[in-house]
């Protein structure tokens, strides 16, 4: 795939990814969010962060075709810095407001009065606020609780050491009574000596799918677990399948476009599981598959092309249903081919590929409609 073929194709899932909004002072833990959500490397972050405005910038996952973007205000906080235009440049584009503040932090007022103005015209805005460096707390010797225990109040929590339990209150109410989300977490770095290095990523994980809109959850939902690379490869899949779906609203272009996709989509698949798409792998897929499946997707492929000429109708009824047919075909196959690729890098037998990609294909009708459904910002183009 040349760069050439891969950039359209990020810039397509790029316009539909879902913009988290990460508000924070300096060193709070913003980047280590940012890794222990996606599993990127402190290099990938490093080089993946683009500036967009003199201290804003923004970071991709995944990077080919994305489906998420974080969006990231560097300088609150900093002696001289005004965030007026940075703050009404992230207003524009985001869809939820993840706000990291360091647990021992009480000099909290850049950051609140940030997100008063904001909040001022935007009172429904989901907001979560994630609390970090929970270890700064401990007693010495403390290791990290687990299971973990911060659900509801934690200062009612008996495991909860008292001096952490009372600045994770007080930082709370300096939010004051807004109903918004925390959730304490620890992201650390292997040899710190604190264990799990991602404390309360799940719990972050659904605190923001369930304060986020629907296109923002789904795109959360296919966050990379620690299960290996089927789940590594859901991420990548949601994003070639919007893709090919942004690809294939416009007449024509998907002729070529949604195809192009679909192969990248493939190859990618293919490196994450470190096997070849071969002569063969390509006719045992497409048989596990089966024919009428094959068959069925390309003749639907070919008339939707031509329900997009149809004036009027093409360009607004039939063109959305194109759209979500691709992205519903290609969001399918990648999974199909994905459950294929790790049977046969397990060595076990492959069967029931015709079954997922059946059962991706209605959850994928469903996801689109999800994200229909969902509220856009003013602008997706940071």
């Amino acid at each position: 795939m040349s760069d050439e073929d891969s950039a359209p194709i990020a810039n397509r899932a790029r316009d539909l990814a879902p913009v988290v909004w990460l508000l924070g002072k300096v060193q709070s833990g913003k980047t280590s969010i940012v890794r222990a959500l996606t599993h990127a490397t402190d290099a990938e972050i490093g080089n993946g962060f683009r500036a967009c405005t003199r201290t804003a910038r923004v970071f991709d996952f995944p990077a080919e075709a994305p489906i998420v973007r974080f969006l990231d205000t560097r300088g609150l906080g900093e002696a001289g810095y005004d965030p007026v235009d940075d703050i009404a440049f992230c207003e524009e584009r985001a869809h939820l407001i993840l706000v990291v503040a360091r647990a021992r932090d009480m000099q909290l007022e850049p950051l609140l009065e940030a997100l008063a103005a904001v909040r001022r015209r935007h009172p429904d805005w989901p907001v979560v606020v994630a609390q970090t460096t929970l270890h700064e707390s401990y007693p010495t010797g403390q290791k990290h609780i687990v299971p973990y225990p911060f659900f509801g109040d934690t200062a009612a929590s008996q495991a909860v050491p008292g001096e952490l339990a009372r600045v994770l209150a007080y930082q709370r109410a300096l939010f004051g009574s807004s109903p918004f989300k925390f959730v304490p977490i620890d992201f650390t770095q292997a040899g710190d000596g604190f264990e799990p290095i991602d404390y309360g990523r799940d719990a972050l994980i659904e605190a923001l799918i369930s304060a986020a809109p629907a296109a923002v959850a789904v795109a959360l939902a296919e966050l990379p677990d620690t299960s290996g690379a089927p789940q590594e490869a859901n991420a990548h899949i949601l994003g070639y399948a919007l893709a090919a779906g942004a690809s294939d609203a416009v007449p024509i272009a998907g002729i070529v476009t949604v195809p192009i996709a679909q192969a990248a989509m493939l190859h990618k698949l293919a490196r994450i599981h470190g096997l070849p798409w071969d002569r063969r792998a390509y006719a045992e897929f497409g048989g596990a598959l089966g024919a009428g499946v094959l068959v069925r997707t390309a003749s639907l492929f070919g008339l939707r092309q031509l329900v997009k000429l149809i004036p009027v109708y093409g360009q607004t009824a039939g063109a959305a249903a194109a759209a979500a047919t691709s992205f519903a075909a290609t969001y399918a196959i990648g999974k199909a081919a994905n459950y294929y690729l790790s049977r046969r890098r397990r060595g076990v037998e492959v069967k029931d590929v015709s079954e997922v990609y059946h059962r991706a294909l209605r959850d994928a009708f469903r996801v689109s409609t999800a994200r229909e459904e969902a509220p856009r910002p003013a602008s997706t183009k940071p």
